[in-house]
C-alpha cells in the first residue's frame, strides 16, 4: 500500500470489496464472514464511512483481538493484517469452505453493505456451494408402496448382477436411494429419478429432449422425441435415437462385417451418461437436450462445472455434483471408471481419426461432436439406412454393383433394386464404359 493507492481507495469509497470502519468493535466479525461468503475484500480500520482518515491506535492486543474474532467464526477465517501509517487493514480472502457464520448469524457482502442472510439466501448459497446435495435430499411427496416401480428395480438388479439375500427395501437403503424414518420408507431424489413410476410427476424438468434438424441450424425439424421415465430408460432411448439418425458404414474384417458409426457410439454414450449424471437438477428451467445437425451433434446439460472443479482441472480431476446418482451409474456397464469419461471421449475420437470433442462449461455444459459431411438429399426423397449408406460409399470412391454388394453386405438383387431406385430419383447415374463403369452422385455434397 502507498499513498496513491490509498487516495484512489478513498475516492472510490466503500464497495463490494472495500469496507471502512472508524473504530474496532466486535461487529467486525460480521464484516469478516460477509467477505468470506462473497468474493473477499479489505476492511480499513481508522477510516470513517465518509472516507475521512481518523487513524487508530495499533498494537499487538488489537491485532490479537481481531485474529481471535476470525478464528471464532464457523468455520474459522484465515485473515491477513497489515498497516499503513495509523490505519489497520484486515484482508479477508474468499472462503474455500463456505458458508461462514459468526455469533450473530450468516452475513454476505452485497455492494457496499454486509447483509444478514435470511433462510432463502442461506439455502441458495448452500446449493450453489454444493453444501446441499440434490440427490441426497429425502422426498416425502411420494408414497413408497404406490410409486415404487418394482419391475424397473428388479430389472436393474438382474442386469447388473446385484441380487442379494436382502429384501428390496434394504437394497434401496444400501444403495443410498432410500431411507427409513419412523418405520416409514422414503425415497431420496436420486431414488425418485431412477426407480419411481413417474419421476416427472415430481421433477417435470428431468427429461431428455432429442431433435434431428435438417441443415446446420434449427430452422427445419425432421424428427423429435421427448423421453421421460427413469434416468436409465432416458439413456437407452437417447442412444437409440442417435443410432437411428447417425450415418453408418460397414467394414469387412476377414469374413465378418462390422458396423461403424460416423462418430464412435461409445464416445456419445459417455457424453450422454455425463449429462444425466452431472447435470444441475436444482436448475428447474431447462432439460437435457441432444441436437443432431448436418455437421455436428450436441449434448446440452443444465449447469456448468460443479463447485470445486476449475477449468484448468477439467478432464484431469473429477468432482461429482450428484454422488448417489453417479454411484448408481457406476454399477452399470455404462461407466467403466468414475472420472474417466472425458478422457475416454477424446481417446475414442482420436482412435477414429476424428476431430476432438468441443466442450463448453458456463451455465450449461455442452459437448459437441463434429460429423462427417452429409449428402444433400432432397427432403421429399425417402431413403432407408442401406440406401443412405450406398450414397456414402459412392460419394467416397468409384464402385460398381459388385463392389457395392460386397461393401453393403447384402445380395446383388437388393443392391440392384436400390441402384434402380436411386437412379430413378436422380440421385446417381452410371458413368464410364459398360465393362469398367461406376456410379457417381448427381447431387453435390453440401
Amino acid at each position: 500500500m502507498n499513498k496513491e493507492e490509498l487516495q484512489f481507495i478513498l475516492r472510490e469509497g466503500e464497495g463490494q470489496k472495500i469496507e471502512f470502519k472508524e473504530n474496532f468493535n466486535k461487529s467486525l466479525a460480521e464484516e469478516i464472514v460477509a467477505f468470506a461468503n462473497a468474493s473477499g475484500g479489505k476492511i480499513f480500520i481508522g477510516i470513517t464511512d465518509g472516507s475521512k482518515i481518523n487513524g487508530i491506535n495499533i498494537n499487538n492486543k488489537l491485532k490479537s483481538q481481531i485474529q481471535d474474532l476470525a478464528r471464532n467464526c464457523d468455520p474459522s477465517v484465515e485473515i491477513k493484517l497489515s498497516t499503513f501509517e495509523d490505519i489497520l487493514i484486515v484482508e479477508v480472502p474468499e472462503g474455500e469452505n463456505k458458508l461462514y457464520s459468526c455469533k450473530n448469524g450468516f452475513f454476505i457482502r452485497e455492494g457496499a453493505n454486509s447483509q444478514k442472510m435470511n433462510r432463502n439466501k442461506i439455502m441458495k448459497l448452500s446449493v450453489s456451494e454444493g453444501k446441499i446435495k440434490f440427490d441426497e435430499q429425502l422426498n416425502k411427496e411420494l408414497e413408497f408402496k404406490k410409486d415404487f416401480d418394482e419391475e424397473r428395480f428388479t430389472k436393474f438388479l438382474k442386469e447388473n448382477n446385484l441380487f442379494t439375500g436382502l429384501n428390496e427395501k434394504d437394497v434401496l437403503v444400501s444403495l443410498g436411494l432410500a431411507k427409513k424414518e419412523k418405520k416409514k420408507m422414503f425415497f431420496n431424489n436420486a431414488g425418485v429419478l431412477f426407480f419411481v413410476k413417474s419421476p416427472q410427476k415430481v421433477f417435470s424438468h428431468a427429461y431428455f429432449d432429442c431433435v434431428l434438424f435438417k441443415g446446420k441450424d434449427k430452422s427445419i425439424v425432421i424428427d423429435r422425441k421427448t423421453f421421460h421415465g427413469g434416468l436409465l430408460e432416458q439413456l437407452s432411448s437417447a442412444k437409440e435415437f442417435v443410432k437411428k439418425h447417425l450415418n453408418l458404414r460397414y467394414e469387412f474384417k476377414g469374413f465378418e462385417r462390422e458396423e461403424e458409426y460416423e462418430i464412435p457410439l461409445r464416445a456419445i454414450e459417455e457424453a450422454l451418461v455425463n449429462a444425466l449424471m452431472h447435470r444441475d437438477y436444482f436448475f428447474r428451467g431447462a432439460n437435457i437436450s441432444l441436437f443432431i445437425y448436418d455437421d455436428r451433434l450436441e449434448i446440452i446439460s443444465p449447469g456448468g462445472l460443479p463447485k470445486g472443479l476449475k477449468r484448468r482441472d477439467f478432464g484431469r480431476l473429477s468432482v461429482r455434483r450428484n454422488r448417489i446418482i453417479a454411484d448408481v451409474f457406476a454399477k452399470t456397464p455404462y461407466v467403466e471408471k468414475i472420472g474417466s469419461g472425458i478422457k475416454r471421449m477424446r481417446m475414442l475420437l482420436k482412435e477414429a481419426n476424428l476431430s476432438p470433442p468441443k466442450f463448453e462449461m458456463d451455465s450449461f455444459f455442452i459437448v459437441t461432436f463434429k460429423r462427417s459431411v452429409p449428402l444433400n438429399v432432397p427432403l421429399n426423397v425417402p431413403l432407408n439406412e442401406r440406401q443412405k449408406n450406398i450414397l456414402k460409399i459412392i460419394s467416397s470412391e468409384r464402385v460398381n454393383v459388385s463392389v457395392l454388394t460386397l461393401r453393403a453386405g447384402v445380395n446383388r438383387k437388393t443392391i440392384q433394386r436400390d441402384i434402380d431406385y436411386l437412379t430413378k430419383k436422380e440421385l446417381i447415374k452410371r458413368a464410364g464404359s459398360k465393362k469398367t463403369g461406376y456410379f457417381i452422385l448427381l447431387k453435390k455434397k453440401t
